[in-house]
């Protein structure tokens, strides 16, 4: 590696360190001329990912946008940047062992939103508000009653209407 403060091209490696679950290696360097110490990472050379938008137009896949969008959802939420940054790395690794390198946008809005249903049912509602296009408040109460029955159906407790329950 070139030293990035001398330019010299030999350098020994002091110290090396598997992370992200085996996926990437870090490399702690000495140069050899100089004696400046730098960190490089070496990750697996994975298949580029596209992304097919609604609009039929394909572009790369922007890991920077899924993240943005998650932490918008998750905006003041008990939930902490090391368990984003692990979310997101679980859906890139879903949406990587897909038979194509071509992802439509709606599977990757949906695995988000399944996910963010388990995690918080509030990041839930706002991430589905902009994905599925709310046009009224009629729209929320719909999600939030499909949320109140799932939970209801996983307790195993019948769902009583507001006019049984009086």
């Amino acid at each position: 590696m070139k030293c990035m403060k001398c330019g010299n091209m030999e350098d020994k490696v002091i110290d090396s360190r598997p992370i992200k679950e085996g996926r990437s290696i870090r490399r702690r360097r000495e140069c050899l001329q100089c004696g400046f110490r730098f960190t490089t990472y070496e990750e697996i050379q994975e298949i580029e990912l596209l992304v097919k938008k609604r609009n039929g137009l394909i572009e790369p896949f922007d890991r920077n946008k899924l993240m943005l969008g998650i932490q918008k959802a998750l905006e003041k939420r008990p939930i902490d940047q090391a368990q984003i940054e692990d979310f997101v790395d679980q859906i890139i690794e879903e949406c990587s062992t897909e038979k194509s390198s071509i992802i439509p946008s709606y599977l990757i809005g949906t695995k988000v939103m399944n996910k963010l249903k388990t995690i918080d049912e509030v990041a839930f509602i706002r991430f589905a508000s902009v994905y599925c296009k709310f046009h009224d408040a009629e729209d929320f109460m719909n999600v939030i009653s499909e949320l109140k029955m799932n939970e209801a159906r996983s307790k195993d407790i019948p769902m009583l209407s507001p006019a049984a329950s009086q």
